[in-house]
């Protein structure tokens, strides 16, 4: 985790809502020179800090209501930082809390240099990055219906469908509603195909319109990342703009860590007791990660031997783990080198870590 440490003359902690937010404002001494609720809005907002623009730095929590705040504070050429949620224990572990008192204490840890950063992802690519994850949400509701469908076969007891309900041509040809004697359940699997049907319709633009949008904002990393086998174009998509700028981890073990493709010991007192942080890092990069070790399992004759190999020392949850992590630390160097996967490598480096 990387702190905030940069000193300023003013330091301004806000705890952000959607309608309103509360400033505190501290000097270089740890005064409160400000102390302030006021609407979200960018002109009561520059009005607030007018007095302190001087060397002023700007502090929020990470909540979903920041982008606005991010936008104008770059616009208006103001230091911002953004606060890791889950590291900010200090905020919600007190015995007292409400807007005041968590404003203040996002400014005493700005002054402190114990602010701990979360990444402001740019304005230019934010947006598609919203939009992608817009499409993994999509894509699992659509999931769950095809979950309900299945469900309702079993409840009545009927074989199971012959064919893969992903196609719409499938679905057609079983007509799933007439397998149900009850009018009710009918209507209910009719629902279920009519919702996929729409969300089909909907993902399929969805993802015809992010492919284009990522051979506008960077082609040459797009395509590099499609020549790792079991990386497609939708992971490529993922990997692409949840990353977005690989120079932002100074070393692979970050990056990895980012992923959520490490595991964080807990030690004290030379005694090891656990591990956690497991939902610290980016939750769509470690779907993405374990999505291609799997597809390359699946494709590649080298990654079923390895794998088999792996078995006899590792169970199958920690192969895959290891594949994702190796996977991973690919991606880095591809990145930072501007190369184009190299299977041969890629395995020859497995190849060594296991003499190792």
């Amino acid at each position: 985790m990387r702190f905030y440490d940069q000193p300023h003359r003013f330091y301004c902690g806000i705890d952000l809502h959607a309608r309103s937010l509360h400033l505190c404002v501290l000097d270089q001494d740890g005064a409160v020179v400000l102390d302030k609720d006021i609407a979200a809005r960018p002109e009561t907002f520059r009005k607030a800090i007018a007095p302190f623009r001087d060397g002023i730095v700007v502090g929020v929590e990470c909540m979903y209501a920041w982008y606005w705040l991010a936008d104008l504070c770059a616009q208006e050429q103001i230091p911002f930082v953004l606060g890791h949620a889950l590291y900010m224990k200090l905020i919600y572990g007190a015995k007292a809390k409400n807007d005041k008192i968590d404003a203040a204490k996002i400014a005493r840890l700005l002054r402190g240099g114990n602010f701990p950063l979360a990444y402001v992802y740019p304005k230019g690519m934010r947006a598609t990055r919203d939009l992608l994850r817009r499409r993994t949400y999509l894509v699992r509701q659509r999931s769950a219906l095809f979950t309900h469908l299945q469900i309702l076969n079993g409840q009545y007891n009927l074989p199971p469908f012959p064919k893969k309900l992903s196609f719409a041509a499938n679905r057609a040809e079983l007509n799933i509603p007439e397998r149900f004697a009850d009018k009710s359940v009918q209507q209910s699997a009719a629902v279920d195909l009519a919702l996929i049907d729409a969300l089909d319709a909907q993902i399929g633009k969805l993802e015809l319109y992010l492919t284009r949008t990522a051979k506008v904002d960077d082609v040459q990393t797009y395509h590099r990342l499609q020549t790792i086998p079991g990386v497609g174009k939708v992971l490529a998509l993922v990997l692409l703009y949840e990353i977005h700028d690989i120079d932002r981890f100074a070393r692979e073990g970050q990056f990895l860590s980012y992923a959520r493709l490490v595991r964080p010991g807990h030690e004290s007192a030379g005694k090891v007791i656990g591990s956690g942080g497991q939902k610290i890092g980016n939750a769509h990069l470690r779907w993405a990660f374990a999505e291609a070790a799997c597809l390359l399992l699946r494709s590649s004759e080298r990654a079923k031997k390895w794998k088999v190999r792996q078995r006899k020392k590792r169970c199958e949850g920690r192969v895959l783990a290891l594949l994702a992590a190796r996977l991973a630390r690919a991606v880095y160097h591809l990145w930072r080198k501007e190369e184009a996967f190299d299977e041969e490598r890629f395995w020859q480096g497995q190849e060594t870590c296991l003499l190792a």
